[in-house]
């Protein structure tokens, strides 16, 4: 069997045979004021039965369907807002990075940093998340083969940065659709890196509206139920207080009210697929 990694993040340690950590938040800052109501939501729930928490929202996101879409704060009042979420919560908070100059930056606040999946294969951008020095989420390309993770792998540890997590977040198959192969968990546990599985974004149709993807919400529980099983490292997940409301991939987005429901079927799973021994088939 291969060993698995442990990943620390500020108190929290994040491995493929440890109770799973919660990656979760929202999509992107829409503002201060619903940053902090998400985060406390999560923060209260998460605490209260025990799920190991980083707090998760995006401060730009430039790879909207439209030149029209909302994008987000930015860098600056981004890094400012996840700064204030920090300090109030307690918790590690992650974002995801486009570009190679905001790497440094980012990391002067962001605890792990995150590579888009559309973006996972750009030399420069992986070149300079690696060299920021935090832990970084790896986004599996909705091209990409799972065994082909281990080439990005090797382009991060070159750069001088073993602390990598990979998360599955759907394939694409055929035009606007994408299918969760469960085989592909096993496959990238057998890097050894602690596994995420991204289960809002997994639903996603893309271009499945005129100016954005549309997205599955209705099927959040089957699918992360599905995911969960795999004995994974972690669960990536985005709630909204009104999910049709929100201002980028309300489609997937979890409605708020549900997550209590859903962090305990999640947890649940989790213990109950950990706690059995593991079977070994050549």
């Amino acid at each position: 069997m291969t060993a698995q990694n442990e990943i620390s993040i500020g108190s929290l340690t994040v491995s493929n045979n440890r109770p799973f950590t919660l990656f979760g938040g929202m999509n992107v800052l829409e503002s201060r004021e619903l940053a902090l109501e998400v985060a406390a939501t999560y923060k209260e729930i998460t605490d209260r039965i025990g799920i190991p928490y980083v707090f998760k929202a995006s401060f730009d996101k430039a790879n909207r369907s439209s030149i029209h879409s909302f994008r987000g704060p930015g860098l600056v009042r981004g890094c400012e807002i996840l700064a204030e979420i920090k300090e109030t919560y307690n918790v590690p908070v992650i974002s995801d990075v486009h570009e190679p100059h905001q790497a440094k930056p980012a990391a002067e606040v962001i605890d792990v940093l995150q590579l888009p999946a559309f973006l996972c294969r750009q030399t420069d951008l992986v070149v300079a998340l690696a060299e920021a020095g935090r832990p970084v989420n790896v986004k599996k390309a909705q091209f990409l083969a799972a065994h082909e993770m281990s080439h990005i792998i090797k382009k991060f540890e070159e750069a001088g940065n073993k602390k990598i997590l990979l998360c599955e977040r759907g394939t694409s198959f055929g035009y606007n659709n994408l299918v969760v192969d469960p085989l592909n968990f096993g496959l990238m546990k057998r890097t050894g890196c602690p596994v995420v599985f991204d289960v809002t974004h997994s639903l996603q149709i893309p271009g499945g509206r005129n100016d954005s993807a549309d997205g599955r919400r209705q099927a959040v529980f089957e699918l992360m139920l599905a995911g969960m099983s795999q004995g994974i490292g972690g669960l990536f997940l985005e709630s909204h207080p009104e999910p049709a409301n929100a201002k980028c991939d309300g489609p997937c987005a979890l409605p708020l009210d549900k997550l209590e429901t859903f962090l305990t079927q999640a947890k649940a799973i989790d213990d109950l697929v950990k706690g059995l021994d593991t079977v070994e088939v050549e």
